[in-house]
């Protein structure tokens, strides 16, 4: 799954695409009953000025970590 992340250093929505990154999420099935999650986020400099704030925010523990956690603890719910 590939999408666009349209949100800029100052958490304010992006309408240029010049100016956004793209998420990559894979799903690979590892055995019966287990599937690995590989998360890519990528081309965070297009954001311009502050990109490395994006960076360490959606890198950090209440970025990706917490929502792949949060994924995680809903899929066990439901299996």
């Amino acid at each position: 799954m590939l999408f666009s992340w349209d949100i800029g250093p100052t958490w304010q929505v992006e309408s240029d695409p010049g100016k956004t990154s793209e998420v990559e999420v894979r799903f690979t099935a590892e055995s019966d009953g287990r599937t690995r999650v590989d998360l890519e986020h990528r081309h965070l400099e297009r954001h311009g000025a502050g990109w490395r704030s994006v960076a360490d925010g959606v890198d950090g523990q209440a970025g990706w970590p917490l929502y792949l956690k949060r994924y995680h603890d809903v899929v066990a719910e439901e299996a």
